[in-house]
């Protein structure tokens, strides 16, 4: 009996974790072009709505403006949260980033998640260090199908950097993610070749 009870205050945690993972859902948000959108989009943000800028060529002054304009109207967006945060990180202002980074990560927007993942991972623009954390989010953005979120937990899986951490990573699911990421690249050769190398990597370690 006693077991029996034990086995049953496990199941509600064991449904919650196989329903663990949501896909990010733009919908929940406004997709209206804002002036935030066309002065700090990210170009390989993948919930992009206005054509993306490099960091070169940003006005940042206007950019910060317009997006805590943005956000002052649409507190909860992450999209807006997450440009913000890209501007304000642009001009030196790490600290400021904080929590609007936090915001988009919170609502896992796939694109924040990454970039937060890596500025965790190695503790800079005033981002806290943090592997473990950052293994969780670089992960989470690769479930979500952000392409360096794919790859990029992979290889920092393979190094041994997450060995430390209470991270999943299992081999099936990494060549999940490499799968996906392969149909990402538009036939780059080079992005092609090092997805191929760490499948090979990945096979290797489950011989």
């Amino acid at each position: 009996m006693r077991l029996l009870i034990m086995f049953l205050l496990l199941l509600p945690a064991v449904a919650v974790g196989a329903a663990e993972f949501q896909p990010f859902d733009p919908a929940k948000y406004s997709q209206q072009v804002t002036e935030c959108d066309r002065l700090a989009s990210h170009p390989e943000d993948p919930f992009h709505v206005a054509a993306g800028l490099e960091r070169k060529d940003i006005d940042l002054p206007a950019a910060i403006a317009a997006c805590e304009e943005a956000v002052r109207k649409d507190p909860a967006n992450p999209r807006l949260n997450y440009q913000l945060a890209r501007v304000y990180g642009y001009s030196g202002l790490g600290e400021k980033s904080i929590p609007y980074r936090a915001v988009a990560v919170d609502a896992d927007y796939p694109q924040s998640l990454f970039v937060v993942g890596y500025l965790t991972l190695y503790g800079v623009n005033k981002q806290p260090q943090d592997t473990c954390r950052a293994a969780e989010l670089i992960r989470r953005s690769a479930q979500q199908g952000r392409l360096a979120g794919q790859v990029g937990f992979v290889r920092w899986a393979m190094t041994g950097m997450f060995d430390e951490c209470n991270v999943k990573r299992e081999p099936a699911e990494m060549l999940e993610f490499l799968a996906a990421a392969k149909k990402q690249t538009e036939g780059d050769f080079y992005k092609d070749q090092l997805i191929e190398l760490l499948e090979e990597q990945v096979r290797a370690g489950m011989k």
